[in-house]
């Protein structure tokens, strides 16, 4: 289908942003990075769009940015890891990317309708085959629906009405604009499972892997503005990936071939960009200004390459190995912070290798910016967020390993008295509940994990914002004391007394519920407390 408008995202105003004047405003590719030196956020309000968009420009920025003819994208130079920084360090003194850089690779003759999201040979992320592929046995499209494309909405006949009266029966269309950001989306956080088939042979395949940021969270340093941010961006070059094999962005290079092996991981742009599970198509409106319908499928069933993710903690498993932090709705930023701060050698966490070597003029300036999706690894998405830190990243170990490891002390009090609280609220309810529960101090009471009863959810639910404060009054300069257990005890007990209530005076067995509880709390604070 050949639209009478495209949507060229050099020049459309689709992404939306926060000027250092304060004043909101909407830019293409080619403003956003001509005034990145002016703009102080990005302000998608699709916090997945946001991750996988940072994805893409920090490749863009690694071709634009360089100094004397090195560019940061030069394999020759990241040869040696010391130029490379040095590179990176001039580049961010210049202050902001050269406006003549910039045009000259927006225009770039190879690129020519590329960064067009409704081209009808190279749509931008997209591929143009599935209006052949994705059909049903009579040769009628088969589309999947403009609501499987936007995150947040119900899809199928029977899909639970969320977030907006939206229906299959009745789609409505989608502006472009958020259609660019809902198809990044779903490219880095898509579902595995059943999706709308697409026939290449005869056979006609309709199940697709999870993307390769489903249910995570990633970090990145923050800058003032965003040039510093776009610049710290750009990965460091990784070994792990292939250093022989040409560069290329999906909108580099020919669609790929979905039955064949997957092209080699390269720095940095196959690395950020392309390792998508998924094939997409959006199905324009005759104007181009909106999105009427989409296909959505699977565009490889060939093993992942691996590689590491430069925005991610990982975590070390039972076995050993280490695996992307999952993201929690429930889970704020401050309990990431000593995975952030500290060296890989001192915990069974990685720091993300974006927030190593930072230069260190800029550590006193530097914020971490947390991008999460709470999903599983299949069809059910809970909760997207976004977070933004203080500027913690001065705390760093090789910088400062005092208010590093006082950080983590803090931290790990928080967690233990969460846990403790957790455990203790279980018992209580046990105790209040069932009577043939001993109340006593020294009696073993099993608990049944399928019975956990309202007091433990209502406890930590007032219990990890009132934690969080204590932690910033701990961390505060020169409140380095060994002594931090004490305040998140006091914050548990509290949030113990809230979640159980007043008792009738006559209610005996969870005066007593009560009372077992606050023992096993008040345990953490002896020298050798146990249970």
């Amino acid at each position: 289908m050949t639209v009478s408008g495209g949507f060229d995202l050099r020049v459309e105003p689709w992404i939306p942003v926060r000027l250092l004047t304060g004043q909101p405003a909407c830019v293409g590719l080619r403003e956003l990075f001509q005034r990145a030196h002016e703009i102080e956020d990005l302000e998608i309000p699709v916090p997945p769009a946001a991750a996988g968009l940072l994805r893409i420009l920090a490749p863009i920025a690694a071709r634009i940015a360089a100094d004397g003819g090195d560019r940061l994208d030069d394999p020759d130079v990241a040869e040696d890891i010391d130029d490379w920084f040095g590179l990176r360090e001039r580049v961010w003194k210049a202050g902001r990317f050269d406006p003549h850089a910039v045009d000259a690779h927006f225009d770039r003759e190879d690129l020519a309708g590329r960064f067009d999201l409704f081209h009808p040979a190279r749509p931008f992320l997209q591929d143009p085959r599935l209006r052949a592929e994705c059909v049903d046995g009579k040769g009628a499209p088969n589309t999947s629906g403009v609501n499987k494309l936007v995150m947040g909405r119900p899809t199928g006949v029977n899909g639970a009405v969320l977030f907006g009266h939206f229906t299959d029966t009745a789609p409505v269309p989608v502006p472009a604009a958020e259609a660019a950001w809902h198809l990044i989306a779903q490219l880095y956080y898509g579902p595995s499972g059943q999706c709308t088939p697409r026939r290449i042979t005869d056979a006609r395949t309709g199940s697709s892997d999870a993307a390769p940021l489903r249910k995570s969270v990633s970090y990145f340093p923050w800058g003032p503005d965003l040039f510093t941010t776009l610049v710290l961006a750009v990965p460091i070059p990784q070994t792990e990936t292939d250093g022989e094999a040409q560069d290329a962005c999906p909108w580099e290079e020919d669609l790929n071939a979905p039955l064949e092996p997957l092209p080699p991981v390269t720095w940095p742009g196959r690395m950020l960009t392309g390792r998508f599970r998924h094939a997409a198509l959006l199905v324009p409106s005759e104007d181009g200004r909106t999105v009427t319908d989409a296909y959505i499928t699977w565009s490889t069933h060939e093993p992942p390459h691996k590689v590491r993710d430069p925005y991610q903690i990982l975590d070390r498993r039972k076995d050993g190995d280490f695996q992307p932090r999952e993201a929690d709705g429930a889970r704020a930023l401050w309990r990431d912070l000593d995975s952030l701060l500290l060296k890989d050698s001192r915990q069974d966490a990685r720091r993300p290798p974006a927030l190593e070597h930072l230069p260190r003029p800029l550590l006193s300036r530097l914020r971490v910016r947390a991008y999460g999706f709470d999903q599983d690894g299949q069809q059910k998405d809970s909760v997207w967020f976004r977070a933004t830190s203080p500027q913690v990243l001065q705390w760093q170990e090789e910088n400062d390993a005092a208010i590093a490891y006082h950080v983590k002390h803090c931290h790990g009090a928080a967690e233990k008295t969460g846990d403790r609280l957790d455990f203790a609220a279980r018992i209580a309810w046990k105790i209040a509940t069932d009577t043939s529960a001993d109340p006593s101090p020294k009696a073993k009471i099993k608990l049944d994990a399928r019975k956990p009863g309202p007091w433990a959810a209502a406890a930590l639910t007032r219990y990890w914002p009132t934690a969080e404060k204590k932690f910033w009054q701990l961390t505060e300069p020169g409140r380095t004391t060994d002594r931090v257990d004490k305040p998140f005890v006091d914050a548990a007990l509290a949030a113990l007394d809230e979640a159980i209530g007043q008792a009738n005076r006559a209610d005996i067995r969870v005066a007593r519920a009560r009372h077992r509880a606050r023992g096993l709390l008040l345990a953490l604070l002896q020298p050798s407390g146990s249970d």
